[in-house]
């Protein structure tokens, strides 16, 4: 899923955490699916924003003043306003948009 087109909510929302849990059985298993893919979003987001400041990075190592660019800061301030990964997880979890397997469970099953 695009995490720029998320339905995720921008603020923290209290859930039913018993509920949650139905899927997996476990509330500790499922906040690790949610912490594992919250993750992921992070680090797709960062690798995006760094692609796209790249742009404006100088090739110059000097001490110089660097100057303000607006494009930058709009960039800047979008990702900013994005939903936290954390909550887009969630949400995803909640859409049953993610897809989990836990290996210890699927050995336990061969024996």
């Amino acid at each position: 899923m695009d995490y720029k087109k998320s339905n995720a909510p921008l603020n923290t929302v209290t859930r039913d955490l018993v509920s949650m849990a139905e899927p997996t059985g476990n509330i500790y298993e499922t906040v690790c699916i949610i912490g594992k893919r919250a993750n992921q979003i992070a680090a797709e987001m960062r690798h995006d924003l760094e692609k796209k400041l790249q742009e404006f990075a100088s090739l110059n190592d000097t001490l110089e003043e660097v100057c303000e660019n607006r494009e930058q800061i709009e960039i800047s301030r979008y990702y900013e306003k994005l939903p936290k990964p954390t909550l887009i997880a969630t949400q995803e979890y909640l859409d049953n948009q993610l897809t989990y397997r836990n290996p210890a469970k699927d050995r336990s099953k061969l024996n």
